[in-house]
C-alpha cells in the first residue's frame, strides 16, 4: 500500500497487543464509597427489533482515568486532555514480589531509583505503571480489598516521594496502577487523606487505576493507550486501555 499510516497500522498489527481494562459490570471491587453499576434492558431484539441497555456508574468505576479536576480545583476536565497526552511510550516498574511479601508495600524513591540502576534512567515524557499483580485478586471483593480484622484495607501504593522523583526529577507524564487509589491503604489512613494522587493530579495530568495484565509486558518498549468517551465537564471515565509491545 502507498499510505504511510496504513503501512505503520499494519506493523502495529503484527505486534502483540494486550488488553489492560478489567471487563466491569454490577459485582465487581469498586471504591467504598460508590454505588456499584446498576444496569437495566430498555429493549431486547425479540420484542422491539434492537438491544439497548441503561448503565448507571460513577465516572471513575472499573479501570479509568482520572482528569487532573477529580482532586484539583480549577484543572482540566477529561474532555479538555489532548489526545496525544493519551498515547504514551510504556515503563513497566515490577515490584510484584515485594507485594507478594508485603501487602502494605509503598515504592518510594530509593525503590526507584535502585530500579533505574538496574535497568537505566527512566525517560522524560514516559507513562510509569507500577506493577503489583494485585490485579490477580479481580473480580473477587474479598480479597482485593483485603480488609483486615477491624475492616480496614491493605493495598499497596506509590509513595509521595517516588511520585515526586518521578514528575519533578524524570519529568514523566502520568502513572498507573493495578489498585483503588494511587496512595497505599496505610498511607490513606495515616494521612487522613490521599496525597499522593491529590499531588499527581495537580501537577496537571491524569492517571490510570485498575489497570491488569501488566505481568504480560516488557520492562520497556511497549505503548499504552487510554481510549475513553469524551463526556463534558467529566472528572473521568471508564477506559479501554491496551498496550502494543514488540
Amino acid at each position: 500500500m502507498g499510505y504511510p499510516l496504513w503501512n505503520q497500522l499494519e506493523q502495529l498489527k503484527s505486534s502483540t497487543w494486550v488488553d489492560l481494562t478489567h471487563t466491569f459490570d454490577e459485582t465487581i471491587p469498586c471504591f467504598s464509597e460508590f454505588e456499584r453499576a446498576k444496569v437495566s434492558t430498555l429493549f431486547n431484539v425479540a420484542d422491539d427489533g434492537f438491544y439497548v441497555q441503561n448503565w448507571n456508574i460513577v465516572s471513575q468505576y472499573g479501570t479509568h482515568i482520572d482528569a487532573p479536576i477529580h482532586f484539583v480545583e480549577h484543572k482540566r476536565y477529561l474532555h479538555e486532555l489532548d489526545l496525544k497526552e493519551l498515547a504514551l511510550p510504556l515503563v513497566v516498574l515490577n515490584f510484584s514480589q515485594e507485594v507478594a511479601k508485603n501487602a502494605d508495600f509503598i515504592l518510594t524513591r530509593k525503590h526507584v531509583e535502585q530500579w533505574e540502576t538496574a535497568h537505566g534512567k527512566i525517560e522524560p515524557g514516559t507513562f510509569v505503571a507500577l506493577r503489583s499483580d494485585w490485579s490477580k485478586r479481580w473480580p473477587d471483593i474479598e480479597q482485593f480489598e483485603n480488609r483486615d480484622s477491624n475492616g480496614n484495607l491493605h493495598l499497596p501504593g506509590w509513595g509521595l516521594d517516588a511520585l515526586q522523583y518521578l514528575l519533578e526529577e524524570r519529568h514523566v507524564k502520568s502513572i498507573g496502577h493495578e489498585t483503588f487509589d494511587t496512595d497505599a491503604s496505610i498511607d490513606v489512613a495515616k494521612n487522613g487523606d490521599i496525597v499522593g494522587e491529590r499531588y499527581i493530579l495537580s501537577q496537571d495530568t491524569f492517571q490510570v487505576e485498575l489497570l491488569t495484565h501488566l505481568d504480560l509486558l516488557p520492562t520497556r518498549g511497549a505503548i499504552i493507550y487510554t481510549i475513553s468517551p469524551k463526556p463534558k465537564d467529566a472528572p473521568g471515565f471508564p477506559v479501554r486501555a491496551f498496550a502494543i509491545k514488540p
